[in-house]
């Protein structure tokens, strides 16, 4: 049998996407604001499943001290090929800090694309968002499958999404995979173990009948 303790969690790397969900603001001058909380500290959130086991992620209090948030762009699905919807260089897009996390407030430009996305955010059509980052410092809990993210390096991105799910460029199924690998060498060193084990018993055995 092979505990998790045993098995070697790769470092993550590449940029990471999480989830929250997107508020529309009604305001009287009719202006196009979304909000959401796109962190809140010390609370396990459920990354994937593999093998019938939850993998948690707890960003710490405190994650985003250091992290450059100097020029952070909202955009739709993370998508570059868009026009920039709110930007927090000029002040349209704004990134609080607080005891509890980060707040996300975007107040949109006038613009067609915008507008379309802020309809479908009324409508209920889009009602998710995420943002992009960079992790700096972070530790793995393999008794509890929990990576404890401690210092974020940069956020890139905020995005209204309509199909939530992580990608390539996130955990992904490449961590999955580097996680069901690092699985299975452990186990075949444990097999290996087994075996040589078992030869030592088999050779002592024949030692002790001579």
């Amino acid at each position: 049998m092979i505990l998790l303790t045993q098995i070697m969690i790769p470092k993550r790397e590449g940029k990471e996407l999480r989830f929250a969900d997107l508020t529309p603001i009604v305001t009287e001058e009719n202006q196009m604001i979304v909000e959401g909380r796109a962190v809140v500290f010390n609370q396990p959130t459920v990354l994937f499943k593999m093998n019938g086991n939850e993998y948690h992620e707890v960003i710490e209090a405190g994650a985003l001290d250091e992290a450059d948030m100097r020029d952070v762009v909202f955009r739709y699905n993370h998508n570059d090929n868009l026009f920039v919807m709110a930007r927090t260089r000029g002040g349209s897009l704004q990134l609080t800090k607080d005891a509890d996390g980060l707040l996300v407030r975007a107040k949109l430009f006038d613009i067609q694309q915008a507008r379309d996305l802020y309809t479908l955010i009324k409508a209920g059509a889009v009602d998710k968002m995420s943002f992009a980052f960079t992790i700096r410092e972070e530790s793995f809990d393999k008794e509890t499958r929990t990576w404890h993210v401690y210092k974020i390096d940069r956020v890139f991105d905020v995005a209204a999404v309509d199909q939530p799910a992580y990608d390539a460029t996130s955990i992904s199924a490449r961590k999955v995979l580097d996680l069901e690998r690092e699985r299975m060498e452990a186990l075949e060193r444990a097999q290996e173990l087994e075996s040589y084990n078992a030869r030592k018993r088999t050779l002592l055995l024949k030692t002790m009948t001579y």
